[in-house]
């Protein structure tokens, strides 16, 4: 699978209003392993940044004078998305810029051109609930090294988000073999047949049942009598 990690920096934070995307990043995985082929552009906003995003991203107004406007590489950005499933931290507000700006050509929106959208910023919620998941703090937490991010940057940011992904989403291939999937003449290649595998089955010895049904009083006492399991009698 062809899955793009994408990154924006914006003149602020309202589409709507009238900021604009200042840089695009983009770093492409196939089989979940970086190809290098990358892309990724600085924009003319014909707008300043705001005070307050100038801080975060320490992009210049002058710098960005003489960049492409978006409509000039809107065509080379959009085929090289095209197709591909995008990974983005707090999708709706990169996906919301791009639109607006997809629209201020006459173009659709994004998801008419790529074949998914995931939003890592929901994933990490999902997987460390209740904990910062910003790209800081997951790459402190997955040990993803980004020490030479002192400020956003798009194409940087999508690089850390990239090895972010890649450990949040590792257990996914827990189960799965790691087998060369190069083609050969265009021809997929065979698939593994495992059912004559016979996956052994370890039962819980006693020390391990009397752990687990001393956890199970202790979660008991702590909901003060309402865990659901002790409502039913167990089964013959």
């Amino acid at each position: 699978m062809r899955q793009i990690v994408l990154d924006t920096e914006t003149t602020g934070l309202s589409a709507e209003t009238g900021d604009r995307i200042i840089e695009i990043g983009c770093v492409e995985m196939f089989a979940r392993k970086l190809t290098g082929n990358n892309l990724h552009f600085y924009l003319n906003p014909e707008r300043d940044s705001h005070e307050d995003a100038l801080k975060v991203h320490g992009i210049s107004n002058e710098f960005l004078r003489d960049k492409p406007k978006f409509a000039a590489i809107v065509d080379e950005l959009l085929q090289y998305l095209e197709g591909a499933e995008l990974i983005i931290h707090n999708a709706p507000f990169d996906v919301g810029f791009l639109d607006k700006e997809l629209e201020l050509c006459g173009r659709p929106g994004l998801k008419s051109v790529v074949g998914n959208v995931i939003d890592s910023l929901v994933l990490a919620k999902q997987t460390f609930p209740g904990k910062r998941n910003s790209l800081d703090a997951l790459c402190d937490r997955l040990e993803v090294d980004n020490s030479g991010r002192t400020l956003h940057g798009a194409l940087l940011d999508a690089e850390l988000l990239a090895d972010v992904y890649i450990n949040l989403t590792r257990g996914q291939n827990s189960l799965v073999m790691d087998v060369d999937t190069a083609v050969a003449d265009g021809q997929p290649a065979p698939t593994l047949d495992l059912s004559s595998f016979e996956l052994s089955v370890l039962l819980a010895d006693e020390g391990e049942l009397g752990a687990h049904e001393a956890l199970l009083v202790d979660l008991d006492k702590a909901s003060k009598g309402k865990t659901v399991w002790r409502t039913f009698a167990p089964s013959a």
